[in-house]
């Protein structure tokens, strides 16, 4: 890469950075809460459910890990994965979700764990399927979550347009997500269209969802990380006195997610929290207190991801900057199609 074109790439980004700093101010600005009274709700926090749901937020975690790591195991044919390897994976991605734009974790923890195994062909495009696998099964509990949240909340208009279309797009992507697996994949990825590359890609992973043992397995364990990071979310609320059923929770916790699907800046900060405070006003909470629960709702998450992925940055001995640029390669490499899928070299990434 040349340097005028290294730079108009690092311009670009920083344009990026500050037209996301501007959008957060100024939707901060139009929906910002009474900002005295956001401070004086952290004066009044319980501290004992703040470290519940601390520990909540890690079981979830090492629950979901469980969950890729039955997926890996199923799609990598005669490939054994140690569990701390792939938290170690996992643990890396969530700390660049957490600082990179964009969803760069899920290429992160990809580029990581590829390091840690023995190069073969076709490797990269089955760990990216992985990926794509452990998404979709994310929709069962989303999709259930939804249901019983449409039956047992009280709803605003917008909010139950909201779930249904989680309902509907969550059911229709799973069972698409099993006709792909039972497609045969074609020899030479690297010459299809983004499209058919991608759905190439998804089916190396989705294996398996073919196996019924195997992915009930990986769904328990994705829909008990679920219900953990649920009860996260109500013992959160708790903490800042918010004393609502586990409904409300439920409902918070589908908008949180729906909220994070576009990643228009970093963590969407100031988005989340007004998705949290918005659905509170219908159970008579201020918005300025809701709106402090989702600044104390997401600073416990990103707490949690931060500490496990410096830890094993710190045991791999990858600085911030090498998880930049292992990123970036992997993200360009799946935009590409290029890997070793075709001619069984190195995918570089070491």
């Amino acid at each position: 890469m040349n340097w005028s074109r290294l730079q108009r790439r690092r311009g670009a980004r920083l344009l990026a950075v500050l037209v996301a700093a501007v959008g957060v101010l100024l939707f901060l600005w139009l929906r910002g809460p009474n900002w005295s009274r956001v401070g004086h709700s952290f004066t009044d926090v319980d501290w004992q459910w703040v470290i519940v749901a601390l520990a909540l937020n890690v079981v979830s975690v090492l629950m979901r890990v469980l969950c890729w790591r039955v997926i890996l195991l199923q799609a990598l044919e005669k490939v054994r994965l140690r569990f701390m390897t792939v938290l170690s994976a996992f643990a890396i991605g969530l700390i660049a979700n957490a600082i990179l734009p964009g969803r760069g974790g899920e290429f992160a923890r990809v580029a990581m764990l590829h390091r840690k195994m023995e190069r073969r062909r076709g490797l990269w495009p089955e760990l990216i399927g992985t990926v794509i696998a452990y998404r979709l099964l994310d929709l069962i509990p989303a999709v259930l979550l939804a249901a019983w949240v449409v039956l047992a909340a009280p709803l605003p208009g917008w909010a139950f347009a909201s779930l249904l279309t989680v309902i509907i797009i969550g059911t229709a992507g799973f069972l698409a997500g099993i006709g792909i697996a039972r497609r045969s994949t074609p020899s030479v990825i690297a010459k299809l269209g983004p499209v058919r590359r991608w759905l190439a890609f998804a089916r190396q992973g989705l294996i398996a969802l073919k196996s019924s043992a195997s992915g009930a397995l990986a769904g328990a364990f994705q829909t008990l990380g679920w219900l953990c990071q649920l009860l996260a979310v109500w013992t959160a609320m708790r903490a800042f006195r918010i004393d609502l059923p586990l409904s409300a929770a439920a409902l918070v916790l589908v908008l949180m997610n729906i909220t994070l699907i576009l990643p228009l800046w970093t963590g969407n900060v100031g988005l989340l929290q007004a998705a949290v405070a918005l659905p509170l006003i219908g159970y008579g909470i201020s918005y300025s207190r809701g709106f402090a629960c989702g600044i104390g709702i997401q600073g416990i998450e990103a707490s949690v991801g931060i500490a496990y992925g410096l830890g094993f940055l710190a045991k791999e001995g990858i600085g911030f900057a090498t998880l930049r640029e292992t990123r970036q390669a992997a993200a360009e490499k799946v935009s590409s199609g290029k890997d070793n899928y075709d001619s069984g070299s190195s995918s570089g990434l070491a």
